[in-house]
This record gives structure tokens, sequence and C-alpha cells, in this order.
């Protein structure tokens, strides 16, 4: 998304709901969503970071960027699977690492495709691939593709903000979810990424 795309996010959102009002009021203002990486990086990362904590996910991307000779899906498909898993991956991860690193290498993946696919669309194609579900589809449209429209449902931290700013700290329902979310559009992404940073401080 642009700045002038971002700013018009804010202003319509903050006309629509009083309470993500006050989250985009509560940063400064020259924050906002970034691009992050090339795609095949992108995808890579959150595979190595699947259900391992932050810091742990950074050690073994470190040790996998010192292991190979480039971080490409040339070089981690040729890559032995024991030396991935010697950078701390388990038998399974090395092995989505290696079919996403095929699926780009062998061109099955096209991000420049991807421009063109709605939103259900690109999760489909990226949930074909071993270790890439929903959330991680959903997480790549939000933070590479940057997409405007996107409400992962399935996401801890999205559930966690709602049920604090809005259901005063009850679990909510992906109904419940839907129906708060429902002014949002189509700008369900930048609203999350308020609800997100809302919770930057906890812990």
């Amino acid at each position: 998304m642009t700045p002038r795309e971002w700013n018009r996010a804010k202003a319509e959102l903050a006309s629509r709901d009083p309470v993500i009002g006050r989250l985009i009021a509560a940063l400064p203002s020259n924050r906002r969503l970034h691009a992050r990486d090339d795609p095949f990086t992108a995808l890579a990362r959150s595979i190595v970071g699947q259900q391992v904590s932050v810091k742990a996910a950074a050690s073994v991307w470190e040790r996998l960027l010192g292991a190979l000779p480039e971080f490409s899906p040339a070089a981690v498909a040729a890559a032995q699977g024991e030396a991935l898993r010697g950078c701390g991956l388990s038998r399974q991860k090395a092995g989505y690492l290696q079919s996403l690193a095929e699926h780009f290498h062998l061109q099955r993946l096209d991000p420049l495709r991807w421009r063109d696919l709605d939103d259900e669309s690109v999760v489909t194609e990226l949930t074909s691939v071993k270790g890439i579900g929903r959330w991680t589809a959903q997480m790549f449209l939000i933070f590479h593709l940057q997409r405007p429209d996107v409400l992962p449902l399935g996401d801890v931290g999205l559930q966690r903000a709602m049920s604090v700013h809005y259901n005063r700290g009850r679990k909510v329902t992906e109904t419940r979810m839907r129906r708060i979310a429902e002014p949002w559009a189509p700008w369900r992404s930048v609203a999350t990424w308020y609800l997100w940073r809302s919770l930057d401080g906890e812990g």
C-alpha cells in the first residue's frame, strides 16, 4: 500500500470505528505497514518461524544463511537435508523448506502471476505447498503483497486484541470477529495491523 492509500485507510477506519480511531491516534502518524523480503525469503522465514519463539527462529535463520552459499530457491533445493537439520530445523521443516524451494526453482509458483489474482486464489496456490497453511498465506498477503482487506480470523494476536478492545477480555468467536470487522472493509488488513500494534506493550 502506498502512503496515500494508508492515509485514506486510516481516515475511513477512524470515521467508522472509534476503537480503531483511538488506536490510530495512539501511534506516530508515520508508522505503517512495510513490505518484507522477496517472495521466497518471506515464505521461507514463515516456515522457519512456525511454532517456535521469535528468538529461536532468528537463531535458526542466521545459521541457515551462514550454511548456504546464497539463500535462493536453487541453493535450498540442492542442499542436503542433514545440512538443513544441522541449522536447527526439524526433519519436517527441512522438508517443507525444500519443497518450497523446488516450487520456486521449477516455477510451479510464479510471484508475477499473483498481481492479477484475488486474495483467495493466492491463498489456494500457496497452501498447495506442504508446510504453508492458511495463516501463513494470509500473513504473506498482508506483509509481502500488502493486500488491504485481509482478515486473518485464525491469528491469535488478532483474537486477543479483539477480545481486549471489543469483548471485555472474553474470548471472541469467528462469527463475532466477522461482525466486528464488517465496517473495516476494504481496509481490514490495516485495522488488523493497528490491533496487533495495540498488543506490543503486553507481557
